[in-house]
């Protein structure tokens, strides 16, 4: 079978050749994205692995089911960008990701520390020989309320991680997970917010979900809370996270995403002119500490996502059962 992926990093290229040599799988890798204007020129019957910096909807999957490309992967957890009620109705088969998830949890800690002890300053100073202490007194976590948003296999491990601090932890979720339940307190997202001095998002990003941060949530929060992102961007209302931090009801900010993201994330950008006005603006401030969308990027993940996107197509194809599938 021969499969497509596209937007190929070079960390992933050796998993690749692994995987081609191990199946006996035609393997096209290109760095450029899957566009509705490269699919007519693929071979008929083949399958495509994409990322998710492009959006795949009623326009794109027709173009494939019309080449007669019925399995298609994403190496991402997230599937936001694939129209799955549509390639549902026309027949696409559609898997996603699964990576352990350690790598994000242990990343969501290093923002939660990072921010509760002024990081971002301190390094300023430290680069410019300054090693004063005014204006970067912390707090401990055992002194805090941290609330986690979602408690599925990433979040549930930022629990266990957590208890370890001896902070006090409140959880909410569609689904309640009996570990976590044994760590952390479940209660109604109100009072999480309400409650919560650290809060950390880990859900999907679905229409339910979209936004949950905004004007609105914000003001049933603490004032100077502390919001931590290592999961969807527009899970957040960034005129709304703006608002906040100027007027300080937002402490401190982790954000490993960031809304209207897209083309510029996993992108040499430096000396390019690019118009997210608000990204740029709300980075800037001294308690708002922002990376490259890489809370995932570890050695390990990295080589389960491009598993997925190629075993994942397999099984389909092949009628196997797939842990990863979507539709």
């Amino acid at each position: 079978m021969k499969i497509y992926a596209f937007e190929v990093r070079e960390d992933e290229r050796a998993y690749f050749q692994e995987l081609s040599r191990n199946c006996g799988v035609e393997l096209v890798l290109s760095a450029e994205g899957l566009t509705a204007g490269r699919i007519p020129v693929l071979d008929r019957g083949s399958a495509v692995s994409v990322l998710g910096m492009y959006r795949y909807g009623q326009k794109e999957l027709t173009l494939l089911k019309e080449r007669g490309i019925v399995f298609m992967s994403t190496r991402t957890i997230g599937y936001n960008h694939i129209d799955i009620a549509c390639a549902k109705e026309l027949g696409i088969h559609v898997c996603n990701a699964r990576y352990e998830p350690n790598g994000v949890a242990d990343y969501t800690l290093m923002m939660i520390l990072l921010c509760l002890r002024n990081y971002k300053q301190a390094l300023w100073r430290t680069q410019v020989n300054d090693y004063s202490l005014d204006g970067l007194i912390g707090r401990e976590l055992k002194d805090l309320t941290v609330g986690i948003v979602g408690t599925g296999s990433i979040g549930s491990s930022v629990i266990r991680e957590l208890s370890g601090f001896g902070c006090r932890i409140l959880a909410h979720s569609r689904h309640k997970n009996d570990k976590a339940a044994c760590l952390a307190e479940y209660v109604p997202l109100e009072t999480l917010y309400r409650e919560s001095d650290v809060i950390s998002l880990h859900v999907p990003l679905t229409d339910e979900t979209w936004h949950m941060v905004n004007k609105k949530t914000l003001s049933m929060m603490k004032k100077g809370v502390i919001l931590i992102n290592c999961a969807r961007g527009p899970l957040t209302d960034m005129k709304a996270l703006v608002a906040g931090i100027e007027s300080e009801q937002i402490g401190a900010l982790g954000l490993d995403c960031m809304e209207f993201e897209e083309n510029i994330v996993h992108r040499d950008r430096k000396t390019d002119i690019f118009s997210n006005r608000d990204m740029a603006y709300l980075r800037q401030f001294k308690n708002v500490i922002h990376t490259q969308h890489m809370a995932f990027y570890t050695d390990n993940a990295v080589r389960s996502m491009v598993e997925c996107g190629v075993n994942g197509i397999l099984d389909m194809a092949a009628h196997r059962p797939c842990l990863t599938r979507l539709c």
